[in-house]
């Protein structure tokens, strides 16, 4: 039996993205609702409204669902307390260090998974003792590591330095992308810019539209200095472009970014000005869907790709 279906209690190894902007309790219970793991994605919320989504989240499916964390934000130690009390679970932490929180979770019963984008960073993970890693490769929309590793790339280095089983994230969105990340070594995948564009994502329709019109090429790593997140091309993302060509230091880029740029871009639709956050795959997504249907599709193009790899001669 697979690891992660057991490890979470889910019928498929696909976890929905903790994505800001994106991630309420819609689409985290109509992911966990189609068989996968959904996710509220805290780092858009404060505590208050983080307990309301998981509440409402806890009537809306009877099955797992859990919350993504970002660590580095201030709130974190609010939203690890909430999830505690409200008893979710699974946690998946990012941005930050796992081991102040990985033991208390555990103890309380919760399944934790972080997030990582170096074998570096998986190393601590084991250290830990997190139940799963996620290995997300720079073709993703999130926070990416600064060494612009690829999935295909460090799915196999991370494998070599831990025990623990991986996730697999960054450009998968389809079956054939889980067949590849599972070939890897990945025993589950994270998808999240596909279910941005799902029906029930708290996306704005503007941004959503933008993330089935877009094409190769489209998005590009930007704002390294900061924190680095793949982004679609509009005015924003050539103004933040022309200050990285120009030498822009730290400040001068978080001057740039100001407050509230990516709810500006993604939740208030303000696909000129707004900062959109969305990963390589968009260019494959050509449709706004139920995430139970995209979910359905995933699973009967990787069964069918599987098959059709297994009858090929080599």
């Amino acid at each position: 039996m697979n690891t992660i279906i057991n490890l979470f209690n889910i019928k498929y190894p696909i976890i929905q993205g903790g994505m800001i902007w994106c991630s309420g309790w819609r689409l985290a219970s109509a992911v966990s609702n189609g068989g996968g793991l959904g996710l509220i994605g805290s780092g858009s919320m404060n505590p208050d409204l983080l307990q309301e989504h998981i509440q409402k989240c806890k009537k809306a499916t009877d099955k797992p669902f859990g919350v993504n964390i970002p660590l580095m934000f201030s709130h974190s130690e609010d939203f690890i307390k909430i999830c505690i009390q409200e008893k979710v679970s699974a946690v998946f932490t990012s941005a930050g260090n796992p081991v102040k929180w990985t033991a208390i979770l555990k103890d309380n019963g919760i399944r934790v998974a972080h997030v990582v984008a170096n074998t570096k960073g998986a190393i601590k993970c084991t250290e830990a003792g997190v139940d799963a890693i996620v290995v997300e490769g720079f073709e993703a929309g999130g926070h990416n590591g600064k060494e612009e590793t690829t999935t295909l790339v460090l799915v196999p280095h991370v494998k070599l330095v831990t025990h623990l089983p991986l996730i697999a994230a960054g450009g998968i969105g389809t079956g054939r992308g889980m067949l590849a990340a599972m070939a890897l070594g990945a025993r589950g995948v994270q998808i999240g810019s596909r279910f941005a564009a799902s029906v029930e994502s708290s996306a704005h329709p503007n941004f959503k539209q933008k993330i089935v019109e877009a094409v190769e090429g489209d998005t590009l790593l930007s704002l390294k200095k900061l924190i680095g997140v793949r982004l679609l091309k509009n005015d924003f993302f050539q103004k933040v472009f022309e200050s990285e060509t120009n030498g822009a230091n730290k400040e001068e880029l978080s001057m740039l970014l100001g407050r509230g740029r990516a709810q500006k871009g993604m939740f208030e639709g303000d696909i000129y000005e707004g900062e959109l956050e969305i990963g390589q795959i968009s260019a494959l997504i050509n449709e706004i869907k139920p995430a139970a249907q995209i979910i359905d599709e995933i699973i009967n193009e990787y069964f069918a790709a599987k098959k059709d790899l297994c009858n090929k001669n080599f």
